[in-house]
């Protein structure tokens, strides 16, 4: 090893942050000329918001660029390690810094694990100016971020890093840094680096720094595929979550379920996991596949999804390999129907593609006497007063009278509600 060249303590992402917006790669739909952030910046006037993207995509670095280029005093913690006593600290000195007129910034990294409470003692410091609140999440915030926050913090979206956003930090971290700029690197496998990455740049510059140290005794560095692959140590799992193969598998996985092959779906849900897939996002997809692939025919697999949605949030992993494990097998298992899909689709293909018809007079509601007289309500058929609790009346427009949207198929618990309809309706529907 070359003795003569320190190796730094601190990483190199770190080293190599971005201080500026016009060092920052990526993300131009919202630092490019005209666009949010960058307006936020110019303006000097920022705001609070949560920043939702895949990992790696810069949503620390954009924390820190606003901070330093608005003069704001900049506070960062992790959800997963932080309370609310911290956050108290933090509004202490915040308050004290809005009587001095100066800005105080709190980055929240991981901010969808913070529970409802801890989420509520940031309202009114938000709501007051005492706080400028920037969150970041690799979750939907529609999920995890309780609404009262949400309203009062804009919501941006992060894009995946593209390949040459990943090209451009690559190149500028060998020309920047003083450490690498020591070695003499000859050649870098930029592709499969990239690949290795999955789209984050944090783990693309860790695998790049550490192969750098690992040869940095030769006079001539030459980082190859095999390099990196002694460094990562996981050739054979390699799953790229944020490229084509991350949405080639996930395809597999979804088609393997629908087409009632648990094995093939293990498998597939196999590679995920190993490369490194997070558990929430599977239990998400299992959760439309339940209606949207299996729908009446079993309504249970819905029930089980969300279940497992719950469980793998409150369990996470390792052990949440096994719920998905049983929710798979059974979606996989269960006898199909996408009726329930196909009669929403055909639904709003109506409403959008056709003139929006009046609501007939019998099903409208009446709760004043001045609508009962001009005949809101007039002649409504209560169904629970006749034999089998229905009547046959007629629910849709008279522009879309007997217009039918919903085909319950032959398969599973569906035959049930296809056989009590056609019974119901006799005639009037086309239930073959």
């Amino acid at each position: 090893m070359n003795n003569k060249i320190k190796i730094p303590a601190t990483p190199l992402a770190e080293r190599i942050r971005p201080q500026t917006i016009s060092d920052f790669y990526g993300q131009q739909h919202l630092l490019g000329t005209g666009k949010p952030i960058r307006l936020m910046i110019e303006n000097d006037t920022p705001s609070s918001f949560i920043l939702w993207g895949p990992p790696g995509t810069g949503k620390t670095t954009i924390a820190r660029i606003i901070a330093n280029q608005t003069k704001a005093e900049f506070f960062q913690i992790n959800a997963v390690s932080s309370g609310v006593k911290d956050i108290r600290a933090v509004i202490e000195i915040g308050t004290r810094n809005k009587e001095l007129g100066k800005r105080t910034i709190l980055f929240i990294d991981e901010i969808h694990r913070f529970n409802k409470a801890q989420q509520d003692a940031l309202l009114h410091s938000i709501e007051s100016g005492v706080l400028i609140l920037i969150g970041a999440t690799t979750e939907n915030p529609s999920f995890e971020v309780i609404p009262a926050l949400r309203s009062r913090a804009r919501v941006f979206v992060l894009e995946e890093l593209s390949k040459q956003d990943l090209v451009d930090i690559l190149k500028s971290a060998i020309e920047k840094d003083e450490f690498l700029k020591q070695l003499n690197i000859n050649s870098i496998d930029e592709n499969y680096l990239i690949y290795l990455s999955g789209g984050d740049a944090r783990i693309m510059l860790t695998i790049l720094e550490a192969a750098a140290i690992q040869e940095m005794d030769k006079y001539e560095i030459v980082l190859t595929k095999e390099v990196f692959e002694n460094i990562v140590q996981r050739k054979n799992v390699l799953y790229d979550k944020g490229g084509e193969e991350h949405y080639n598998v996930i395809s597999a996985f979804i088609k393997s379920v629908r087409g009632s092959d648990p094995d093939a779906a293990l498998y597939w849900m196999a590679r995920m996991l190993e490369g490194g897939e997070d558990p929430l996002f599977i239990a998400r997809r299992l959760i439309i596949l339940a209606s949207e692939d299996i729908g009446n025919a079993s309504p249970n697999a819905l029930v089980l999804a969300e279940a497992a949605f719950s469980a793998i949030h409150k369990i996470g992993m390792p052990e949440a390999r096994i719920i998905l494990a049983q929710c798979v097998t059974y979606l996989a298992s269960q006898p199909k129907s996408n009726a329930s899909y196909m009669g929403i689709e055909s639904a709003l293909e109506e409403v959008r593609k056709n003139p929006l018809a009046a609501v007939p007079n019998h099903l409208r509601n009446a709760p004043t006497k001045l609508m009962k007289e001009i005949g809101y309500g007039k002649n409504y058929k209560y169904s629970h007063d006749f034999e089998n609790h229905f009547v046959e009346e007629n629910y849709l427009p008279d522009e879309l009278k007997n217009k039918q949207f919903y085909f319950p198929t032959e398969n599973g618990q569906e035959k049930r509600l296809k056989d009590w309809l056609k019974y119901l309706w006799k005639t009037k529907k086309n239930y073959k």
